[in-house]
């Protein structure tokens, strides 16, 4: 079976960006086109993560400047179960959190749900990347899809 990183290049999930003057929600939108480009979601999926992080906070970024922009499970415009990955060579800046800790983000996982397994999946994988420090580091880094399978290649996640 196929790991997340590796779907993700095979269906050409990904997009790398410069960052320089991006906001937070522009950054949202670029990380779900390649989601767009193929059909997984709508070309205005995006604009219900945007407003799930306007009233919630910036609830999708973690340790390490990673982003997980998502909404609810079987959310309008969410058509396939997926993975849009995104490298922004700027750190984006999400603002402040209720503890007032500075969130920004250079990594971007955006998840699309519409089957509840596979989601979960996504999910564990994911969890098990974002443990992965060096990997994360080597995905930064990332400026071609190849570049994305060798940063797995060489620092690959402990299976289950």
């Amino acid at each position: 079976m196929a790991t997340v990183l590796q779907t993700i290049v095979e269906k050409k999930h990904y997009r790398f960006i410069d960052g320089e003057g991006v906001t937070w929600q522009e950054a949202v939108r670029l990380s779900a086109e390649s989601l767009v480009e193929d059909g997984s979601v709508s070309s205005d999926y995006y604009k219900q993560i945007i407003a799930c992080i306007e009233k919630y906070g910036p609830y999708v970024v973690f340790d390490h400047n990673v982003a997980m922009p998502h909404t609810t499970e079987n959310a309008t415009g969410a058509f396939k179960t997926g993975i849009g990955f995104m490298v922004s060579e700027k750190m984006i800046d999400f603002g402040v959190d209720e503890d007032g800790e500075k969130k920004e983000a250079n990594l971007f996982f955006t998840l699309s749900s519409v089957n509840p397994d596979e989601h979960m999946n996504n999910i564990q994988q994911l969890s098990n990347i974002f443990m992965n420090d060096d990997l994360l580091d080597a995905l930064a880094a990332a400026r071609t899809p190849e570049d994305i399978l060798a940063a797995e290649a060489k620092y690959p996640c402990e299976e289950e």
